[in-house]
């Protein structure tokens, strides 16, 4: 089981909270408002090495984190409020 070290709650299992999705820029070429927020929320390109994500603390603090976290061996790099 993957765990969460939260800056407010400590360290926690992956199931207390929900993944908020990858974080990453929006492509410059996209540039109608509503188009932008769609390919923001639902389009991920799943990369396979470091990517940087957001979780939030559903079953805790209840706050949002952005995690860095390496997709090729499944480990947590780095978490922060």
């Amino acid at each position: 089981m993957l765990w969460l070290d939260c800056p407010h709650c400590g360290r926690r299992p992956l199931d207390e909270f929900s993944f908020g999705g990858e974080r990453r820029s929006v492509p410059d070429s996209i540039t109608d408002a509503d188009e932008r927020d769609f390919d923001e929320v639902w389009v991920f390109e799943n990369p396979d090495g470091l990517t940087t994500e957001r979780w939030f603390h559903a079953a805790g603090c209840r706050r949002w984190l952005t995690v860095r976290r390496d997709t090729a061996i499944d480990q947590v790099v780095d978490v922060v409020p």
